[in-house]
């Protein structure tokens, strides 16, 4: 089922069937889990946000086994999500994403950002969910420029952590499972007095590779992860509540090799020998490396004046990250292979400063918020380029360093005002001042010829500002308790930025153009049946300017440019239901057309009509879980996750070989508790049909190879958990 036919008859069935029975069931069922979001910067329940987001709790976290960003994007309408490898993440949002992996580009900026309690995480991944303690995730769709800003152009993914609190408490949770899964998580809460408390959690995970190098006999794509989560929360009186954060992730790993899907039929196959078809098993002369190193450091100040409440959030992010990646996996062995190694080391440094005032005046009619916005980026990145071609004259080995120091201001407010006591419009704006600067450097080490992509040696410095205004107008309409009908329309922008490895120093110190869009959206939140049953509902279209389109030349690079203008239509429904006690149904389906308008790559190309990369037609996900209690007080929790997702592309060109078919997804966890709710045993698995799936797609015409990195195959495992 992968049409957009068979998806709206599967989704309209479910909202009929749940109509239909919803009288029978509305005087035995219990009540949907209630969720407060931070969608608009203040603290408001789900369905009185006028905006298009998903949020996930803690317990829903628990239940469906989330550990991280993939199985949140799996499971949210419109968000798809892919790797270049475990670290270097693509998120898109609605059909608007960045077209390769930021960490590959000192001088680009991701689409799509992560927010941890408020901070801007920009290069470097994130940390771990599991030590974090997450309070809530939540996925806004669609710009947000106006009160989150910075490149937020296709939407974002935020984290709020629990905040230490008075009571205390204790988690301890061990895990095993196949591919030799080993992890371990413990978090707690201590008061010290009545304004003094801290929090924290620690995480360790390990596990054997996916795949099997054949050439070293090494497992790669395995996972040795640790983090640590502490915070401090200082509460000397009702007016003033202060948190210090710290969190850090140490990642030390094998590489990535992609599997190389050989045309067998060009040239003979000369190319394919001794490159095995099996898809989890690579020939990569070396297995590579991956490493990261981040560290950051928050601090929240929220103040009761008499003015309204004053809220500091201060971020600092310290990233050391290293990798080296085989990117043909086939060994350099007679007859001559093709193989091409990347290696890249990056420090990256980012402060960021945000206040932020949120009043209300007129008995509450009029509520707003002002604030200012400041973001320092110190990046140094150095990458390394070893090209093994049977032609001399493409062989070599070259070093491309860059320093990027960039620098974005911002203005920003937002005022509702109750025109009558259920209609309320919305006014925003925000003014963003960016700048960045860099010094670039393309410098030949070794080989018989200039090695691609470099055409020639170059050193040069560059920069460049700009400036974008980004309004946001809405109107909210509450015709009663449990009914909201919105309508609202957006700007959103991304920096501009420089070149990663370009092949010149012209194509190098050439700056490329921010992106701009305008989203349109009516929407409605509702809740039935004595809030047994909820139906959200969004209809967006989004005119899309100056995209920011990555190419790849064959022989030399990944070339980005200012490239189309695109149209992004689409519809997203959300419910979540529950007949009777115990017993719950959720999901969401989403339909999305996001289509380049205008995009001629070249005299010989024309991209226009096109989907846009990671953007699929349809996805639909359906959860159904059912809590009930067994002999002697214990209790058992089952939940089973389904998605099915349709085709998309990885690359502007919609070339077959950069598809990923659609494809179908099955997680499950079944869990028995013990009468006093301390202990829990939980059974899981994920990706259960074993689907072979696309993170990321490189594709080599002129040698007609396709290289691919996949997401897990089948895993599961058993979890043990204690807590007090």
């Amino acid at each position: 089922m992968t049409t957009r036919l068979a998806y709206g008859v599967s989704a309209a069935a479910m909202a009929a069937v749940l109509g239909a029975a919803a009288p029978a069931f509305a005087q035995s069922g219990a009540e949907v889990e209630e969720i407060v979001v931070t969608a608009q910067r203040v603290e408001e329940n789900l369905q009185d946000a006028p905006v298009a987001v998903t949020a996930f709790s803690a317990a829903a976290l628990e239940r469906s086994n989330v550990e991280t960003l993939d199985d949140v994007a799996i499971r949210t309408p419109g968000f798809s999500m892919g790797k270049v490898d475990p670290i270097q993440q693509n998120f898109a949002i609605r059909g608007i994403g960045s077209a390769q992996g930021i960490s590959q580009n000192a001088g680009g900026d991701p689409s799509v950002v992560v927010f941890v309690d408020g901070v801007y995480a920009g290069r470097g991944g994130t940390p771990d969910l599991d030590a974090l303690d997450l309070e809530r995730v939540e996925v806004l769709r669609g710009p947000q420029g106006t009160l989150f800003g910075k490149n937020t152009i296709g939407g974002l993914v935020q984290f709020v952590t629990r905040k230490p609190g008075r009571d205390p408490a204790l988690r301890i949770q061990g895990q095993l499972g196949n591919y030799d899964r080993r992890a371990i998580n413990v978090r707690g809460n201590l008061p010290i007095s009545d304004t003094l408390s801290v929090a924290g959690g620690v995480s360790i995970k390990k596990r054997d590779g996916y795949e099997l190098n054949e050439t070293t006999g090494n497992h790669v794509n395995n996972e040795d992860l640790k983090s640590l989560h502490a915070a401090l929360r200082y509460a000397p009186s009702d007016a003033l509540d202060v948190v210090l954060s710290y969190d850090v992730a140490d990642q030390d790993q094998r590489g990535n090799p992609r599997d190389n899907i050989c045309d067998t039929t060009f040239q003979g196959g000369i190319h394919c020998v001794g490159v095995n078809p099996d898809p989890r098993v690579m020939n990569a002369y070396t297995d590579g490396v991956m490493r990261r190193l981040l560290k950051t450091y928050r601090a929240e100040v929220n103040w009761q004046t008499p003015f309204g409440t004053l809220t500091s959030l201060t971020g600092y992010r310290d990233v050391k990250l290293n990798y080296v990646t085989p990117f043909f996996s086939n060994p350099v062995n007679p007859p001559a292979q093709i193989e091409s190694t990347e290696t890249g080391y990056e420090k990256d440094q980012q402060f960021s400063q945000e206040f932020r005032l949120a009043f209300d005046l007129l008995d509450e009619r009029l509520r707003g918020q002002v604030g200012a916005y400041f973001l320092t980026e110190d990046i140094n990145r150095t990458a390394w380029l070893l090209q093994q071609f049977p032609a001399p004259a493409q062989t070599g080995f070259a070093t491309y360093p860059q320093a990027v120091d960039s620098k974005s201001t911002a203005l920003f407010g937002q005022l509702s005002y109750d025109i009558l006591p259920e209609l309320t419009a919305t006014v925003g704006a925000r003014m963003t001042w960016e700048e960045k600067e860099g010094h670039f450097i393309g410098r030949k080490i070794s080989g018989p010829g200039q090695p691609p992509p470099l055409g020639a040696d170059y050193d040069v410095r560059a920069e460049e500002k700009w400036h974008a205004f980004t309004p946001r107008f809405a109107l909210d309409w509450k015709p009663m308790d449990q009914v909201l009908v919105y309508a609202s329309a957006a700007r959103g922008f991304k920096s501009g930025g420089f070149q990663g490895t370009a092949g010149t120093a012209a194509s190098q110190s050439t700056p490329y153009d921010p992106e701009f869009a305008w989203s349109y959206e009516v929407g409605a939140k509702t809740q039935w049946l004595a809030n047994r049953l909820r139906l959200n509902l969004a209809l967006f279209k989004t005119d899309y300017k100056d995209l920011q389109v990555s190419q790849l030349v064959p022989l030399c690079c990944v070339v980005v440019g200012n490239a189309a203008t695109a149209k992004i239509e689409g519809a997203e429904l959300e419910f979540v239901v529950r007949p009777f006690d115990g017993f719950q149904i959720d999901g969401s389906y989403a339909w999305l057309n996001a289509k380049f308008e205008s995009f001629a790559n070249g005299a010989q190309n024309n991209y226009s009509g096109n989907r846009l990369p990671r953007s699929p037609e349809d996805k639909i996900n359906i959860g159904v879980q059912y809590d009930t209690e067994l002999a002697g007080g214990w209790s058992l929790l089952a939940r089973v996750d389904y998605s099915n997702q349709s085709k998309m592309y990885f690359e502007a060109s919609n070339t077959p070989q950069q598809k990923q078919q659609g494809y179908i997804n099955w997680d499950g966890r079944v869990a028995l508790s013990s009468p006093d709710d301390r202990w829990e045993v939980a059974v899981w698995g994920k990706n259960l049909s074993d689907e072979l799936v696309a993170t990321y797609v490189t594709y080599f015409g002129l040698y007609r190879q396709t290289l691919v990195p996949y997401t897990p195959p089948r895993t599961y495992g058993v979890t043990l958990t204690w807590k007090m």
